[in-house]
């Protein structure tokens, strides 16, 4: 099967069901995003197909139609995302396992709402958990970074 990833046609033979988190992760060598539950209901394995934050570890390698963004593919060279800088500027990450994946459903969030209230992100991000409890960081990171996407 061929898919495009991080903005890369790629090759690949595995099994139509074998998720995409795995096709990600064991075959094309793509490590950022992580395995955390396999159920889909942690965020850790999020990424975006076709402008939707999705769970990679529910996700058929097979049904993917579209691009799959990873956080592996967000930064410009040398230059940061402005969802990966504020995450730094805000100081969220802790143990930084669930990062990955908070950082994608945040793209996808600024991508579809760039000026997100308070309830906008809880409600987007509500599906990614983060033991370390960073949610106000995460929010305060969020509206940073729309400031850097729309200037405001």
């Amino acid at each position: 099967m061929n898919l495009i990833v991080n903005g890369k046609a790629l090759s690949l033979e595995v099994e139509p069901d074998m998720p995409l988190l795995w096709a990600l992760r064991d075959i094309l060598d793509i490590k950022g995003p992580k395995f955390g539950c396999g159920a889909g209901l942690c965020g850790a394995c999020t990424v975006i197909i076709g402008g939707e934050a999705v769970r990679s570890c529910q996700v058929a390698a097979a049904d993917v139609t579209s691009e799959v963004r990873t956080i592996d593919g967000l930064a410009n060279g040398d230059v940061l995302h402005p969802v990966q800088q504020a995450w730094i500027d805000e100081q969220v990450a802790q143990c930084g396992y669930c990062q990955a994946g908070q950082i994608m459903n945040a793209v996808a969030l600024l991508e579809a709402n760039p000026s997100p209230s308070d309830a906008d992100i809880d409600e987007a991000m509500a599906g990614n958990l983060c033991r370390c409890g960073t949610y106000p960081r995460i929010r305060a990171a969020i509206h940073r970074a729309a400031t850097q996407v729309t200037g405001a």
